[in-house]
């Protein structure tokens, strides 16, 4: 999409060596009309008259900036370009202006209720930063008046204006999050591969700047960073989804556990057989088999019961 912001062409000249001239000019036009007042001289009084009004007038052409910073110049409605020189300076006071502040600011949206892509509610929640990229799209291209919260009218004070944009970024980061939400899962066991909110990390934070950049960038919004910075399960089904979470848990130990007895039988198998310790039959490997699988897979400490044989007197 083709940028229509372009840098300010016209008159700018030092703002200390304009308010020196119009202050000389406005100190002129009081002498001249004195003198004229003195003198009673109806052409100087109405020169000086004149010259007083225009060098007020003048006044109205200052402007000053501080780093990171823009004014949007607009002459009876044109835009004449984006005035982003630091300092103090006087311009054509015809032009009218409004200041915007090009720094990053910084979004912590409150959690939000969202359904996952298998419909369980979940609260997630996000931090992102931003910041103006494009002062003619930020102005021209979205209606900033609307975006004011109550639909209260923002002026001229940069303060309002941008409290108007940040009311704008909250909107569509909580409609981007619903959205990015909906693509995944919250968490997948059976589906090991497939990226999930809980296990997706850059990934999905990559998707969300992406979704929000779609969304911002209509209002010359650019996004620095956007990450999830909260997630969980909505309450109503937390105390279930803790309990699932809890059997899938033991279960993924209960393998570990029966995959380890199962190695360790084999070992004392093929330990015994190696090195003739005892002959075992089928019947006696199958019995010490189940033995040693209770005693390794059981929770609790098995109880040895020595078997000595019997004795014939």
């Amino acid at each position: 999409m083709e940028k229509k912001e372009y840098a300010f062409k016209g008159l700018a000249v030092n703002g200390f060596l304009a308010i020196a001239l119009n202050l000389a000019l406005v100190i002129v036009a009081a002498v001249l009309t004195g003198v004229g007042i003195e003198y009673e001289n109806p052409l100087k009084i109405a020169v000086g008259l004149i010259l007083l009004l225009v060098g007020l007038f003048c006044f109205k052409g200052f402007i000053m900036l501080e780093p990171n910073e823009a004014k949007v110049m607009m002459f009876f409605g044109k835009y004449k370009g984006t005035f982003t020189r630091v300092g103090f300076f006087w311009v054509n006071p015809f032009i009218t202006t409004k200041k915007l502040s090009l720094r990053a600011r910084n979004l912590d949206a409150e959690p939000i209720k969202v359904n996952d892509k298998q419909g369980n509610p979940v609260m997630i929640g996000l931090v992102l930063v931003w910041k103006l990229c494009d002062t003619y799209k930020a102005m021209f291209e979205i209606d900033s008046q609307t975006m004011a919260s109550g639909g209260t009218s923002i002026g001229q004070n940069v303060g309002s204006i941008m409290r108007a944009f940040e009311n704008f970024v909250k909107i569509q980061s909580d409609a981007a999050l619903r959205q990015t939400a909906g693509l995944y899962s919250y968490d997948n066991n059976e589906t090991k591969d497939e990226l999930t909110l809980r296990g997706g990390g850059d990934e999905i934070n990559h998707q969300l700047e992406h979704t929000l950049d779609e969304r911002l960038a209509m209002a010359g919004i650019e996004i620095v960073e956007a990450r999830i910075n909260y997630l969980a399960y909505a309450p109503e089904i937390a105390a279930v989804m803790l309990r699932r979470q809890q059997a899938d848990a033991i279960i993924a130990a209960r393998e570990k556990i029966v995959e380890g007895a199962v190695g360790m039988v084999k070992i004392a198998l093929e330990k015994l057989s190696a090195e003739e310790v005892v002959d075992l039959d089928d019947e006696k490997k199958a019995a010490m088999v189940s033995n040693l699988m209770v005693v390794l897979c059981g929770d609790d400490t098995a109880q040895p019961i020595v078997n000595a044989g019997t004795l014939n007197m």
